[in-house]
């Protein structure tokens, strides 16, 4: 089991990551046309809005105290009339990689704090280095969270990100057939995450891109 002061350190970064993803969509889809997410309250950096108390908060604490401690959650999904898009195509292609770019760009940003607290750890002094020690960490999980939230959505599995992209590269019949689909999304979704086997091969870009990243901040602190 995971410690409490650990899960203190995950969840706002996690909570951080889910609902700057469901931001990312919303700004993009106002910008290409539609003003439901407008409308609706959900242009806002305000997390409360976006908050899912289930994939936000209890489904990533209950992970965490179960052995193994992987961690995943989601935000409430941003209602998206996809009709008004300037370019329908083209509007939802954007919308759809907009959730995913923000969570790799936050990836790129927590490198940056994760080097430069390990670099304020080298130097240590009094006061500096336990905080430095507590954000190293949160940086850290930061990493490796939004690599995860950004690899699995564009798995091309309805109603993922990466399904509404793919739909667009498909033949119209053979698009119309993908995307009934999405009525076993939760059957779908629960064959990725409970067989190991998929999760592994979904999960291999996650520690690729992470070794990558531990290699930059290394070089960079």
């Amino acid at each position: 089991m995971n410690d409490f002061s650990t899960l203190v350190l995950v969840l706002p970064v996690l909570v951080l990551s889910v609902v700057l993803h469901e931001w990312a969509h919303a700004r993009v889809a106002v910008w290409q046309g539609d003003p439901t997410p407008a409308m609706l309250g959900r242009l806002t950096l305000n997390p409360i809005p976006h908050i899912d108390p289930i994939g936000s908060i209890l489904v990533p604490v209950v992970l965490w105290l179960l052995p193994g401690g992987f961690l995943f959650g989601w935000a409430r999904p941003v209602p998206i009339n996809s009709r008004n898009f300037r370019d329908y195509r083209k509007g939802d292609i954007l919308v759809s990689l907009a959730g995913v770019t923000v969570n790799f760009l936050l990836a790129l940003g927590f490198v940056l704090v994760f080097a430069g607290a390990s670099h304020l750890v080298r130097l240590g002094g009094e006061g500096v280095g336990g905080v430095a020690v507590n954000l190293a960490r949160m940086a850290r999980y930061g990493i490796f969270i939004n690599l995860i939230l950004g690899v699995f959505n564009l798995v091309p599995v309805p109603p993922l990100d990466g399904s509404h992209v793919l739909y667009h590269f498909l033949p119209p019949d053979l698009g119309a057939r993908y995307r009934e689909l999405g009525r076993y999304s939760l059957v779908l979704l629960a064959v990725v995450m409970f067989f190991p086997g998929i999760l592994s091969v979904i999960l291999y870009p996650v520690h690729f891109l992470d070794q990558a990243a531990m290699a930059l901040a290394s070089v960079l602190s």
